[in-house]
């Protein structure tokens, strides 16, 4: 269904098509708008530099300001490209992570060549990843937050090979409160858990030297130190993270990056006296002005969301324990279930990190064949880097999709908002794709990519072992 006006909210409507089988039963269909005009008029990323807002306590929680990262753009790049280049950084990292994985889960060595990644040139590019802004010691650091990593970093002088930064670096020196991590300390020998490798003692043996790979290509290494953490008023000390003497990547223009994984090492538990373990985050969309937040601290009367909040609890897995594994039990297309024997064998991956949804290819055929049954009539368009199904909407103002929902153990739900259905490639909208892909290999590990955590509070609960997940309209500011 198509329509000519634009009066209707952006993504926001849900609209239920009763459709005659041949039976005579009325079955429904379930179908959102997705706004095209509106989309492409925000298309373009403002530059308004990269330090956010500050962040506010706020009962008895703390509420960061979040940003997709082309906020630290430095300047205008070309649209295509950008999201070309967001696309193969991605599809390398995902890779990149099924090595990591198969590693972790298998007595079998790796090929060396599986585990040669490639380094993705662009630095200044932008990835569709998100921002926030803390304090370390007396200065604000923009980071770059992920659930699929474990030890926060940000560049520090002096600095051997840096890439671009928004903003000056962090300067140890010069800091009263910083100290360094000794290589002998328990500590450093905790690096093998969080970073997968281990730590080092170089030329000095009081400093304790890390080395962290990301599955994009992108790498930081330097050493440890321990320095004050502080947003919102709230203050941690003895807070441990890497001072990056040499690091590469597409960062942007941002400090670092923030590791909320479950590692001994990672912001989550190193501030779980003050926030219980507890933290979640609503992820806005790009377009300019769209801002969404990140809690710490289990406190859901901040929470601004539309549906219940529905939890499935953490699989147990010893071998992946720093990474937030759930139970997919079913998918729906436009409240059709898709039929399949398995919806991810040995339990998924959410990632804040990965941007597209990655599907075991019977699961992604059956999500596309239904797909394709219900969205008809729109011209088809070539397929984009990873992205198979593209469709040409130009001239349509807005269009009626199917939903897509997710279903977890424990009847937890995810329903996929509009904005994270389909992945705008040109902005006259004539390369539009579903934002989902199917896995390259049957034994490949499900990840539910950030692009379908758009608009949902997703609240992460280490200490009761669970996941959190309801609609909430965060990319409205």
């Amino acid at each position: 269904m198509a329509m000519a006006t634009s009066m209707l909210p952006l993504f926001l409507s849900l609209v239920s098509l009763c459709i005659i089988n041949a039976n005579g039963v009325c079955s429904f269909e379930e179908k959102k708008i997705f706004n095209v005009q509106m989309l492409q008029k925000k298309r373009q990323l403002e530059n308004q530099g990269c330090l956010l807002p500050e962040s506010r306590r706020e009962k008895g929680a703390i509420v960061l300001e979040m940003k997709d990262t082309g906020h630290c753009s430095e300047k205008k790049i070309d649209w295509n490209r950008r999201l070309e280049k967001q696309l193969i950084s991605d599809d390398i990292r995902v890779r990149s992570m099924q090595n990591r994985i198969r590693k972790l889960v298998s007595s079998k060595n790796v090929e060396a060549s599986q585990t040669q990644i490639p380094l993705a040139s662009g630095i200044n590019l932008q990835t569709l990843n998100y921002i926030v802004t803390m304090g370390l010691g007396s200065m604000n650091m923009t980071v770059i937050i992920d659930t699929g990593s474990d030890l926060t970093w940000i560049q520090c002088e002096p600095c051997m090979s840096c890439y671009n930064q928004q903003g000056p670096m962090f300067k140890p020196s010069s800091s009263s409160s910083y100290q360094s991590v000794s290589c002998n300390s328990s500590t450093c020998q905790s690096l093998q858990i969080s970073t997968g490798n281990t730590g080092a003692c170089g030329s000095n043996t009081s400093t304790c030297n890390y080395v962290v790979n990301y599955g994009d290509g992108s790498y930081t290494n330097g050493d440890l130190g321990v320095e004050q953490l502080s947003f919102g008023g709230v203050s941690v000390s003895d807070f441990v993270f890497g001072c990056g003497r040499n690091n590469e990547g597409l960062f942007g223009g941002v400090s670092g990056l923030m590791g909320l994984g479950r590692s001994y090492l990672s912001l989550v538990s190193q501030t779980n006296a003050t926030f219980g373990g507890v933290f979640s985050y609503c992820l806005p969309t790009t377009e300019a002005g769209a801002s969404g937040s990140l809690v710490m601290g289990n406190e859901s009367s901040l929470f601004k969301n539309v549906t219940p909040i529905t939890y499935t609890r953490m699989l147990p897995n010893p071998q992946l324990s720093n990474l937030y594994i759930l139970n997919l039990t079913g998918i729906d297309v436009g409240g059709v279930a898709l039929l399949a024997p398995s919806f991810g064998s040995g339990g998924v991956l959410i990632d804040s990190g990965t941007v597209i949804t990655r599907l075991p290819s019977f699961v992604y055929k059956a999500l596309k064949a239904e797909f394709l049954k219900q969205f008809t009539g729109f011209p088809s368009a070539p397929g984009f880097s990873i992205l198979d199904t593209c469709f040409n909407l130009t001239g349509y103002d807005e269009v009626s999709i199917p939903t897509i929902n997710m279903h977890f153990e424990d009847n937890a739900e995810l329903k996929v908002d509009a904005t994270g259905t389909f992945y705008v490639v040109k902005e006259d909208a004539s390369q539009v794709c579903l934002a989902i892909a199917s896995l390259s290999d049957t034994y490949d590990t499900v990840i539910i990519g950030n692009y379908q955590q758009r608009n949902q509070r997703v609240i992460y609960d280490t200490k009761q072992s669970k996941v959190g997940f309801a609609g909430e309209q965060c990319s409205f500011s």
